[in-house]
């Protein structure tokens, strides 16, 4: 996957203008730019997008919306030494039409200014940060990085008999996941086991060492700690967590991408138990999902998690908004037609977007079992509903 991501993808094999706005030339071909971490501690979930968004292209003919498009692929790394100047390479020298991908909060808060200056939309596939306002050019397929924690606080608070600690990376990223659960969960009357009834934040991207943190979870009065870790991260904390000897004696439930795709896999036992929440399962039972668990595990020989289905989706949208842009598509045409789009019929569920464009969904208590593959978050529960 590392060598498809790096190359252009459906290319239509012709040149000419970008489709730009409305009144500009258009030679029929959609430029897309794609942004995954194909290096640093998300690379995984790089991968992951990559298989997704390809997947759909292959399934339809490589085309989105019945037009031939051209996909260039910059990295995202760690969210924002690589995304700056790869976001102003896809505009000025690329000419996208649309930017498609990110899984940081970092790289978000970089890329949204630029496309929202250059009125592109961009059709985001990871978490968006609770920094940004003005989202008239911004769709998440996604999520909103509260969200994961929001959505388990209250199963917590009446679930655990006693205080839960929380932990988790220093960044943005971080502090919207974890605050997340923290903030409902407290106001709503739960107690936090840190011992000054703050979150614990581990420095970002270089801790690789949790050894003292854990030993601190350990000494506490904790009953149950909430964490959020993605990436090479999430692989780390979760195997050290088992090898400290916390996996059988306090619960952990994290933030569903601690858990998530390759990631499970390289934890392998240490996961086992882990409780999380998240707004797909390889299990969900709809048409949808059927078909698309099918195909990806044909393809890919492994199961699918939600990093493929984000990319997926934003193919989805994509092929749905083209079509309906006119025969010549512009970003402006694209983005507007993106906002008249309804149910997104997804293997997560169908959701459509909320007023803030981002998806209105269920969310899900999964546990780390085996399912008879092998190793996969299986739902154990519908939590709630967010987006509304």
């Amino acid at each position: 996957m590392a060598a498809g991501a790096a190359v252009v993808l459906a290319v239509a094999g012709c040149s000419g203008s970008s489709l730009g706005s409305d009144d500009e030339q258009s030679d029929g071909v959609v430029r897309i730019g794609l942004v995954w971490p194909t290096s640093n501690v998300y690379k995984t979930i790089g991968d992951d997008f990559a298989r997704g968004w390809q997947l759909y292209l292959d399934s339809h003919g490589g085309k989105l919306g019945g037009h031939q498009i051209e996909t260039v692929v910059v990295d995202e790394g760690n969210g924002r030494e690589l995304v700056r100047p790869g976001i102003k390479k896809l505009i000025e020298q690329d000419k996208v039409d649309v930017v498609v991908g990110t899984i940081s909060s970092d790289a978000v808060e970089v890329i949204h200014p630029e496309t929202t200056k250059k009125k592109i939309p961009y059709v985001a596939t990871g978490g968006r940060p609770t920094t940004i306002s003005d989202v008239t050019w911004t769709w998440h397929t996604s999520w909103q990085n509260k969200d994961a924690g929001n959505a388990i606080a209250e199963f917590l608070r009446t679930t655990v008999a006693g205080p839960v600690y929380a932990i988790g990376p220093n960044y943005q990223g971080g502090w919207d996941q974890v605050n997340g659960f923290v903030e409902p969960f407290t106001k709503a009357g739960g107690k936090l086991a840190n011992p000054d009834g703050k979150p614990v934040w581990t420095p970002y991207p270089n801790t690789t060492n949790f050894l003292p943190y854990l030993n601190a979870i350990a000494a506490s009065d904790a009953k149950a700690v909430f964490a959020f870790y993605g990436g090479g991260l999430g692989i780390e904390f979760v195997k050290q967590y088992a090898q400290a000897g916390l996996q059988k004696k306090l619960p952990l439930y994290a933030a569903g991408f601690t858990t998530e795709g390759a990631v499970l896999q390289a934890q392998g036992p240490a996961a086992d138990g882990v409780y999380s929440s998240l707004n797909y399962a390889p299990d969900l039972d709809n048409p949808a999902n059927r078909a698309f668990a099918t195909a990806f595990q044909a393809k890919y020989q492994t199961v699918p998690d939600l990093y493929n289905v984000t990319a997926w989706d934003a193919a989805l949208l994509l092929d749905r908004a083209i079509a309906d842009a006119g025969d010549s598509p512009t970003s402006e045409s694209i983005n507007a037609a993106i906002g008249r789009l309804g149910a997104i019929d997804s293997p997560r569920g169908q959701w459509r977007f909320s007023g803030t464009h981002t998806p209105i969904q269920t969310w899900y208590l999964r546990q780390v079992r085996a399912d008879g593959r092998g190793r996969a978050n299986v739902v154990v529960q519908p939590l709630t509903t967010l987006g509304q």
